[in-house]
Order: structure tokens, then sequence, then C-alpha cells
């Protein structure tokens, strides 16, 4: 069986040392095998990337871009396979795979600009004869740890800026879906990537301390769970590192009664299953306001939901695939029956769906859940799986208050006709990514992905702008050449322009 190495400057290693099966979750069966790094392994990838530092710190921002251009060009070309990597460890549907990878690429696309992005600020005449400018420099040795529900994109939301800017990097991707991470990893050495710039360490807890601990890394982003992020977070600042750290959600939608019923059931299908709800901007809630908007959303969600089709990732017709493993098909099982004995009412239920010829897959079936309550497990807590609660109120400001109240703040939006409310929600809305008719307001590349409260931990969102800042450095220089015979006395006080 095939086992799934590191790449280490510039070449594809394995350590020999502990391995793990990585399953295929579409039939239930061990497909591969990936290598656990030890620390000595993380250590030899920091070593490689600290060696390949200050060449590529002094490569012209250009230069960067063109090896970028080109891991793009490559990147599209070699679409479909990536795309038939993913669903083979991860289980997404062909074309939710190549969106994914799509948004991806669009992030390699925002970095192909380094030339703009780098640029500084200057200020000439501060002073007599004296001028001052902002540079933005590299920070180092970088790192980015990223889950398995998006094995492709959430990396690339990471290391094409840092590189660009100057950095260079380790990824420790999931180790349940590591063959498209390492594939597109290989791709950037193709494109003209320097030896030791880029490297990958496959891993678990070892892979993950080494990293945080060791103190030529500088910075570390992550992607994944609170808890996790929580940890991620307090563990890189006590050790004097730069940090973000994207953790969980609970995204709710508010239905109001004046909203296009039919357009918010469209939106709330896709949002709520797609993927099988393993996104952290999926929308597990919705918050109908009024029992009448609530029937209705109900009757009509209901009746979409007959036709949806899960199976295997190798149907594009299917319209999502299983979940990552047996394990957690079995958690988001528990929350449904949770929700069951706590009074709420299973209205479709995907507890036991029948996939035939796929009978050992991780499969949940679409389920929607009415008359949840706030004070229910299945309420507070991520399910991350193909779920959909809906939760009863009598007011949009309930409804706001729910939402502002939940731990989480990553994502939400409003279906509405009423600007006034539209412009009401987002202005006072306690959450980081709000749509308005848009279910998953996911930000485009060239702005920046971030929630708030318990959904991220750090002062940068990721990508865009703010990953322009949180892998760059400011110093600002000032500088003044005096005229000839012109010198000043000596001045105790502190120089200003009075």
């Amino acid at each position: 069986m095939q086992t799934i190495g590191h790449f280490i400057n510039g070449s594809v290693v394995n350590d020999n040392a502990r391995t793990q099966d990585v399953f295929n979750p579409s039939t239930g069966k061990p497909s591969k095998k990936v290598a656990l790094a030890a620390k000595s392994t993380v250590e030899e990838a920091i070593t490689a990337a600290q060696a390949a530092y200050p060449e590529w710190r002094n490569t012209p921002p250009i230069k960067r871009a063109r090896i970028m251009y080109r891991f793009k060009a490559l990147l599209e070309s070699n679409a479909e396979k990536i795309c038939q990597m993913i669903g083979d460890e991860h289980g997404k549907i062909a074309h939710d795979a190549m969106g994914e990878l799509q948004r991806g690429i669009e992030n390699v696309e925002y970095a192909c600009g380094a030339p703009e992005l780098l640029k500084g600020e200057h200020s000439r005449n501060v002073g007599p004869n004296i001028d001052s400018w902002s540079e933005f420099q590299p920070l180092g040795v970088v790192a980015g740890i990223t889950p398995f529900n998006f094995p492709a994109m959430v990396p690339l939301w990471m290391y094409p800026i840092a590189l660009v800017c100057g950095n260079c990097f380790i990824l420790k991707p999931s180790e349940r879906d590591p063959s498209s991470t390492l594939f597109i990893v290989e791709l950037l050495k193709e494109a003209g990537l320097p030896d030791g710039v880029m490297n990958l360490v496959n891993g678990d807890k070892e892979a993950v301390d080494t990293l945080l601990e060791d103190e030529r890394v500088k910075a570390v982003s992550f992607v994944g769970s609170t808890p996790i992020a929580e940890y991620i977070y307090r563990t890189a600042s006590a050790n004097g590192k730069r940090c973000q750290a994207l953790g969980g959600a609970k995204n709710h939608a508010i239905v109001m009664p004046d909203a296009d019923i039919d357009n918010a059931v469209a939106q709330l299908l896709g949002a709520a299953f797609g993927s099988s709800g393993e996104r952290c901007m999926a929308l597990s809630v919705a918050v109908a306001v009024g029992d009448e908007t609530a029937d209705a959303l109900v009757a009509k969600m209901q009746a979409g939901m007959a036709s949806l089709k899960v199976g295997a990732s190798s149907d594009s017709s299917n319209d999502f695939g299983p979940v990552i493993t047996k394990q957690h098909q079995q958690k988001v099982i528990g929350y449904i029956d949770s929700a069951e004995q706590d009074g709420a009412t299973v209205v479709v239920d995907g507890r036991s769906p029948t996939v035939e010829g796929y009978e050992e897959g991780f499969f949940v079936g679409g389920t929607l859940i009415d008359h949840v309550k706030p004070d229910m497990v299945s309420y507070k807590e991520e399910i991350f799986g193909p779920v959909l609660q809906v939760v009863r109120v009598k007011t949009m400001e309930e409804a706001m208050t729910l939402i502002n109240e939940h731990e989480y703040g990553n994502g939400t939006c409003i279906f509405t006709r009423d600007g006034e409310a539209a412009r009401y929600f987002s202005d006072n809305i306690l959450v980081g990514m709000v749509g308005i008719n848009i279910p998953l307001p996911v930000p485009v590349a060239y702005h920046s992905f971030g929630g708030w409260k318990r959904s991220l931990f750090g002062d940068l969102a990721a990508y865009g702008p703010d990953g322009v800042r949180f892998y760059t450095k400011r110093k600002t220089i000032t500088q003044r050449w005096p005229s000839a015979g012109v010198r000043e006395g000596i001045q105790f006080s502190m120089p200003t322009m009075n």
C-alpha cells in the first residue's frame, strides 16, 4: 500500500516512522497510508526553510510573482487530477472539489500582485531635508496547520501570500486526506520555486507541537476546531510567535416574513448540505421569524430535500458525499439523536441513508430538525455535518439576540426584501462575515476571511490584505542628508515640527 511522505528541501521523503491509514470515505476502506513525522523530521524541514530564507528574502517580488503565475497555470492544467484526489480521500463530489480548487486558485491570483501588495509608503520633507518611508519585510520561517475539509483551498489561503512576501513556509496538512495537498506543493517546485522555500510535513500532535515550540518558526496560521485553535494560539503566543487561529462556527440564517421563501430554500439547501455540511461557513441554523414563516420554510425545505442525492464521490450526479470518518459519522448521528431526545422534531431523517454498492461508506443523509431550542446541546455545538436545525422566534430582535449571544461569530445571513432591516442587521450583528440574501458570505481573495468571538484567535484574518500584513512586519526609515556646511546644534527635547 502506498505511503504518502513529506516534502522537504525540494524532495519527497519518508522518515520510516509511524504511519496512519488514509480512508476512502465512500467505501469505508483504507486506500493508502500517510507517514506521521517525528520531531526530527519537522526540525529537518525547519532547517531547510531557514537555509533557503536569505536568498529567497532578497529575491525581487516580481520574480516571486512570476513563479506564482506559473503555479496558477499548473493548478489549472492539473485540476481534474487534483479533484480526483480530493474526492478519493475527502469524499467531495467533483463539482464541489472543483469549486474548492478554484477558490484556492483565486488566492494564487491575488498573490501574483506581490509587487503592488508590497509597495511601502513614502513621505518627503517630514522635517527639514528629512524623508520618511515604511517597508513591509518578511518574518522568516512561518508555518501553516490546515484541516481536512479543504485540503486544497485552505493551504492556498496561506502559503502563496507568505511566499510572495519573502517568507519560507512549512505546511502541516490534515493527515486524513494528504494526497492532493502534497501533489499541489510538488507543482510549486515544477513552477520554479527554489528548494527549501516550501516544505510539507504530515503528522499529528508531535509535528504540531514541534512547529509551535521551535524558536526558528516566527508565525503560525491555523484553521480547525475552536478547542484546537485556542490551544494553537495560546501555545504559539507563549513561545513568542505571531499567530492567527481560525476556529469553529455555528452559522445562523434569519428568514424574515417578507423573504422570498423559494429563493431562501434553494440557497439553504446548498449552504446546509453542500460538502456534507463539513464547512466552517455551512449554514446549520435557520432562524424563522414567526410561525407562519417557519411552517412555510419547513414544508418547502422538506419538499426540496426529497430530491437530494447523497452518494459516492465518483458519481458527479450526487449532491454531496460521505463525511470524513466513521467516528465523525457516529458523532453527527449522535447530535441528531440528542436533538430528538431533547424534544426537537426530526422532519427529514438522514441517519440511515441507503447508498447501493457503498454500504460501508461514511454516509449521513440530509437532515432537517424543527423546534430546536437554544438550550439544546445540538444547537450550542458545531455539528459539522449535513444537518439543518430550525429555531422559531417572534421578532428579528430575538433572532439577532440568539446570534449575538452565541459563542461563535463566524458567518451569518439574513433573507429579506427590506433594505432597512438588512442594514440594521449588518450594522448590529456581532459576526465577522455577513450575507444579505447570500447564504455563504465567503470573502473573495482580495478581501479577508475571519470571524469574531471564538471563531478567530488573533488580530488579523486570513488571506487578502490581512494575509499580507500577517506575513510581513513594518519597518519605518527616517533619513536626512544635511546640506554641506549646515550643522544643527545639540537638541535634548523631543524633535517636533513646531
